[in-house]
Parts: structure tokens; sequence; C-alpha cells
């Protein structure tokens, strides 16, 4: 039992000793997050988009919600919570802050106490004094106690920064995985919508062929029962009844061909959800076109992509990776402090009459290193220009993707009107086709080639829509569109 406390107690000494250097030290050692290096791209930026002259402001804030389906909402949703890419990235940004923490802390004052205690008995062999108890003979000997309490501080001082900078590049580095996140979960949404919607053409196209090998079939049976009655008197019943068969079955083909990509889509989205790949993913039907994006300037889109703002991100870490190696050539001065009590007896451990104390400093000044830490600068000066090129690389990659699906929108859109005006024309031209070979006035070969155009140009329609609305999920990613995930599932994340 420790006990004959005196007037001091050790949470005392210690607060003493360690408080008013800490409270001087935590100011300077706060998390620094480097300012932006964007204008050391040294890429020209136009004034507006090149496929699309307009440029207007205010890009959509949830783009999700513009296609005005309540089951992709869901979707995309139910993915941010369960899809393991994202659970990656989560983990990576988990990561990159702890290194953060990590670089912080080698700049702050470490901490420690000890406890020591030590019972040593000594015999003093040939002492002309006799043993214990004063009978000759025996050997003289002494038992005796030591105790230590001791609280020591550590701490580097950073003179020259070189610890604040590798905070503040660990900081931007996980900022920069930040922007991955966002990045990711824009891309996981994307990829949900686009399988979505592929999922949606498959199943119209699936009904489609269902229908058009109805028709084809209907055609065969009517050619098979004039060849039977005898009715073709200008020759060639037989091979138009084998074309008309040929065209029934190639509809059933074309019909379990798309059944298959049907049940394939399925499985990849349930993939992208979490969930087991069991094909049974109901589909809805395609939505209509979403009116225009604005598209903003190209100036905004650089402060606006995630994946741009993490490249920028690594170049700002990159520079203070360079300026941590350069100023590791430098001096570094550490400080040692100690303050604690030794004593024999271990009720006095805490009383401050047998207190001790120790303040030590030390210069070091590296001199010879085998040239690694001027290596290592060298590394350093050669990581900040790899980064600075994928900087430039990102932004060049974000006005090309911008520019394409602009461009590309309005081509679709010119290609759409181009289908609809065809299949018009061509379900006309199947009608008239019918009603001539009903009439004896037309071939069979003229029925075929009108029915079979019609199918394919409906089939085309489908897979129009669907290219123009994935065209525009690329558009809304190109141009950094935010993505809100629901208030659960980011509170899940």
């Amino acid at each position: 039992m420790v006990s004959g406390l005196k007037t001091r107690s050790l949470p005392r000494l210690f607060s003493a000793l360690c408080g008013p250097l800490i409270s001087a030290l935590l100011p300077s050692c706060s998390p620094l997050s480097p300012p932006s290096r964007m204008d050391k791209a040294d890429l020209e930026v136009p004034s507006s988009w090149q496929a699309v002259k307009e440029a207007r402001a205010g890009v959509d804030t949830d783009w999700v919600t513009r296609f005005k389906d309540s089951r992709l909402r869901a979707l995309v949703d139910e993915a941010l919570l369960n899809n393991r890419d994202l659970r990656i990235a989560a983990a990576r940004l988990d990561q990159a802050r702890q290194q953060a923490r990590i670089a912080g802390a080698a700049g702050l004052p470490t901490a420690d106490l000890t406890f020591a205690g030590n019972r040593q008995k000594q015999n003093f062999i040939g002492f002309p004094i006799g043993g214990p108890g004063g009978q000759s003979g025996g050997v003289f000997s002494n038992t005796f106690n030591q105790f230590n309490l001791t609280p020591t501080i550590n701490w580097e001082l950073d003179v020259w920064g070189r610890i604040r900078a590798g905070q503040s590049a660990a900081t931007a580095e996980a900022e920069a995985a930040a922007q991955d996140i966002r990045a990711a979960q824009a891309s996981i949404a994307a990829q949900i919508a686009a399988t979505w919607f592929t999922l949606a053409e498959s199943k119209e196209q699936v009904a489609l062929a269902s229908e058009a090998e109805a028709i084809f079939q209907k055609t065969a049976d009517a050619v098979r029962e004039r060849f039977l009655r005898g009715q073709q008197e200008d020759g060639g019943a037989a091979a138009q009844l084998r074309l008309a068969e040929s065209d029934a079955a190639t509809a059933r083909a074309a019909r379990l061909e798309r059944q298959q990509t049907l049940e394939s889509s399925a499985r990849q989205l349930e993939i992208l959800l979490g969930r087991y790949p069991s094909g049974q993913l109901a589909a809805a039907k395609l939505p209509p076109i979403p009116g225009k994006v604005p598209a903003g300037l190209p100036s905004e889109l650089l402060q606006r992509r995630p994946d741009v703002l993490a490249a920028e991100r690594r170049f700002a870490a990159s520079g203070k990776r360079l300026s941590e190696a350069r100023r590791a050539l430098f001096p570094r001065l550490a400080l040692t402090s100690s303050s604690g009590t030794t004593t024999g007896d271990l009720s006095e451990l805490l009383n401050s009459d047998f207190g001790v104390w120790q303040l030590a400093g030390n210069v070091v000044q590296p001199l010879f290193t085998g040239g690694q830490l001027r290596a290592e600068a060298k590394v350093r000066y050669s990581k900040q220009d790899e980064a600075l090129a994928q900087l430039q690389q990102s932004v060049l990659k974000a006005f090309g993707e911008v520019e394409n699906t602009l461009a590309a929108e309005r081509l679709l859109a010119e290609r759409a009107a181009a289908i609809d005006s065809a299949t018009s024309l061509a379900a006309q031209a199947d009608e008239a086709a019918r009603a001539d070979y009903a009439g004896g006035v037309s071939d069979l070969l003229t029925v075929l080639t009108a029915q079979t155009r019609l199918v394919q140009l409906r089939s085309q329609q489908l897979t129009l829509r669907r290219l123009r609305l994935e065209n525009r999920v690329n558009l809304h990613l190109a141009l950094g569109g935010d993505f809100r995930p629901s208030p659960s599932t980011s509170s899940s994340q």
C-alpha cells in the first residue's frame, strides 16, 4: 500500500512539467492543407465549349433525379451501401486520414511514464567484522531497495518545417482520397444508370423480337397455306415458303439472343448492387430523354470534377514531399525532459522531496549518408514532375470528355430524328406490301423485306434511346455534376 503522500502528487508534478510545453507546441502542429496549385498546370482554357457555343451556368446538383425514375434512385442508393468497390475506396480514405494523423504526431512531444523497482542483496566476503548478529564465521551482507517513477517528454523541434511539410503532404493526400470517394460514388451511380437503361432496352428488345417472330411466323403460315392450296401459278412457291420459314427462324434466334442479353444485364446490375447474380432483377421501360443539361464554362470544370481535384491535391502533396526531402538535409534539434522520484521506500515514491529531474538537448547534422538524402530529394523532384503531368493529362481528358459528349448529344438527337422518319416510312411500306400481297399484286419478297426493315428500324429506335440516355449520364459525369446520396445512405458510409 502506498502511503505517506506529501504536499505534491505525481499528477501535479507531471502537469507542471508537461502543461506549458504542450500548450506552446500544439498551435504550431495544427493540420495544414497546402494551397491549390491548379495554376501550375499551365494549360490554355477556352472561354466556351467548341461543341456547344452556349455556356449556361448551374450544373446539376443531383443528376440522377433528372431521369425521374424512382426505381433507379433506389438502386443507386442500394449500390452506395453495398458496392464492394466503394468499400475499397472508403478503406483507402480512412488509411489516408490516419496517415495524416501519423505525420502530424511526429511534430508533437511524446510523453512516457516509467516505473522501475529494484531489490538487491550484496555480500561482503572477507570483511573483517563478523556476520549478522555478531557471530563469527558468517558473511556480512546488505539488502537495499530502489524505486523510480519517471515521466519523460521527448520532442523534436521542427525548426525548418520538415515535419510540417510532411504533415501538409499527408493532409493533401487525404483530401485527394476524399475526392476519389466522390468520383467513385459518381462512377457507381453512372454504371447503375447505364446498366439499368441497358436492362430496360433489353426487355423492350425481347418484346419487339417476340412480336417480330410472331409476324414472320404468321407470314410463313400464310405462305404455307397458299402453297398447299396450289395458289402459286408463277412458280417458285417452294422457294418462297422456305424463305418465309427462314425469316421466322431468324426472328426466333434474334429473340433468344436478346433474352440472353437481358439476363446478362440483370446479373451485371446485381453485381454492382452487391447482390448475388441470379439474373432475376426485373426491368422497367426506358425513361424519356430529359431536357438539356446546363454545360457551364470550361474554367468551372477545373473546380468541380473530382478526378481533376484529386490530381491537383496529389500535385500539391508532391510539392510538400519535395520540401520535406530538401529540409531533411538541415540539422535536427531534439529536446528531452524528465522529472520524477527515486527512493528506497515505496511509500515515498510520490513524495516530491525525493524528486529528480533532467533536461537535455541535442543537434544532429547529417554529414555522410552515401548520397541517400540528396537522391531522395531528386526522387521527389521526379515525382512532382510526374504529378504535374498527371494533372495536365486529367485536365485534358476532362475537356475531351465534355467536348465528345456535347457533340454526341447533338448528333444522337439528329440520328434519332432520322430513324424516327425512316421507321414511319417503313411502317407505311410494310402495310402497303401486305395489302398488295393479299390482293395478289405483289410478291412475297417485297413483304418480307418490308417486315425485316421495319423490325430493324424499331430496334434501332430502342438502341438510340438507350444510347442517348447513356450519353446524358456520361455528360453529367464529364461536367462534374454533383451526385447527392440520400441522407440514410450518406450516414451509413
